[in-house]
Parts: structure tokens; sequence; C-alpha cells
């Protein structure tokens, strides 16, 4: 599989010809704006397709998921072009956004409080993470090693929990930490890329799915403890 790391260390090596490079201004305008599209549909998804997502064989479904997500990361990684790999970046969000309309509905729908809770935490978390990376850059150059050698621990002990049956509150906490971490180090990596626009929309993948991986650790941790409270009520 072809690895995230690899993926980023492509981007620096692209063919890039000098009429392609942008402003800085406008490379993070357009950073920016693939991000927030992606969240937005995510968003339109969650509110349109809930009872597609329920009604879906649950086999088909994780089937279509992996192979839709990776040949749109393929597809972006690849392509030199700024719209073949914004149609690779679609074909991430589309079935992501799938997914976290699940999860969505599991807690009540879009407009229940946890949710709620959960979007204003992800993007006040997100805002920060970016703003540390802009100060920062310097702290966050030394994290990828450490970030991807984590990352990859907590996938192994979230399998082994998920396996034995043990609660995830931990790896959730764990995991918002690690997302938390990842966004302003990708938001530092997108900053080292030639500025092409092509390079704008290949980094708003690893920041969309870095958010995407922070709320849904987000909602788990607060939705835990929404449960908790309620069990205590009824025990009382």
């Amino acid at each position: 599989m072809f690895s995230l790391s690899e993926r980023k260390q492509e981007r620096l090596y692209k063919q890039v010809m000098e009429n392609e490079i942008v402003s800085p201004q406008m490379y993070n305008l357009y950073l920016g704006g693939v991000v927030v599209y992606g969240l937005l549909v995510n968003i339109i998804l969650c509110s349109t397709c809930t009872e597609f997502v329920l009604s879906t064989n649950p086999i088909l479904f994780y089937i279509g998921y992996f192979v839709s997500v990776f040949a749109g990361t393929m597809i972006s990684s690849k392509s030199n072009s700024p719209l073949i790999s914004f149609l690779g970046y679609n074909l991430v969000v589309i079935p992501v956004g799938l997914v976290v309309t699940s999860a969505v509905y599991w807690y009540g729908g879009l407009s229940s409080y946890v949710v709620l809770q959960a979007i204003v935490y992800t993007a006040g978390i997100t805002c920060i993470m970016i703003c540390c990376s802009i100060l920062k850059p310097e702290f966050f150059s030394k994290l990828g090693g450490v970030l991807f050698g984590s990352l990859i621990g907590l996938i192994i002990v979230e399998v082994v929990f998920l396996i034995l049956g043990v609660s995830q509150s931990l790896t959730a906490l764990a995991g918002a930490v690690l997302f938390s971490l990842y966004i302003g180090y990708d938001y530092y990596k997108a900053q080292q890329y030639p500025k092409t626009v092509d390079n704008a929309v290949d980094s708003a993948l690893d920041i969309y799915l870095d958010i995407i991986n922070l709320f849904l650790r987000i909602l788990r941790i607060l939705g835990s403890r929404s449960s908790s409270s309620s069990s205590k009520k009824n025990h009382f």
C-alpha cells in the first residue's frame, strides 16, 4: 500500500513548472477552501444520507469504502493536475463522510448536544493547532517519526481492544491528542511543499483526515461521558 510518508515525500518531487507556483496567500486559501469543502460535504451527507447508510449491507459498504478511499488517495498523490487531485479528494471525502454519518446518527444526529459539542471542540482545537504550527514550526518539524510510530501503535492497540471487547475510552483520548498534533504537523508540512494548487489539494486531504479522526475521537469521549452521566442519574 502507498504509505502516508511516501505520499508526502512524493509531493516534494512532483514536476513543478514555474507558472504553476502561486503566492503563499493563494496557496493557503486553496488549502483552507478544499478542507472546508470536504467538511461541508460531510455535513450534507449527515443531513441527507442516514437512511442510505443504515440500509446498506455492511460488508458491501466497507468494501466500497476501502476501494474508494484507496483509489482516491492514489489518484491524489500521483496526479499533477489540481482537478484530478480534487477528484481523488472527493473519492475519499464521500465514503469517509458516510462513515461519519453513521457515527453521528449513533450519537443522536447533527442536532444532538453531544455532536454539536464535538463539532465546536474540533473546530477550536483545529484553529489552535494551526496557529501553534505557524508560531512554532520548529517544534512540529520534529514530530513526523514520533507521530507515525504513535499512530501505528494506536491502531494496533485499538484492534486488540476491539477483539477483546475492552473499553476504548483511553484510546479515544490518546487518539484525540495524536490527531490534534497531526493537524499542526500536516499544516507545517503543507508549507514546505512547492506552492502549487495541486499540492494545496493534496495537503488538504491530509488535514481533512486529521480533523475527521479528531472529531470521531472527541465524539466517542463525549458520548461515553454522556452515557455515564445518564446511567448515574437513572441509578439514583
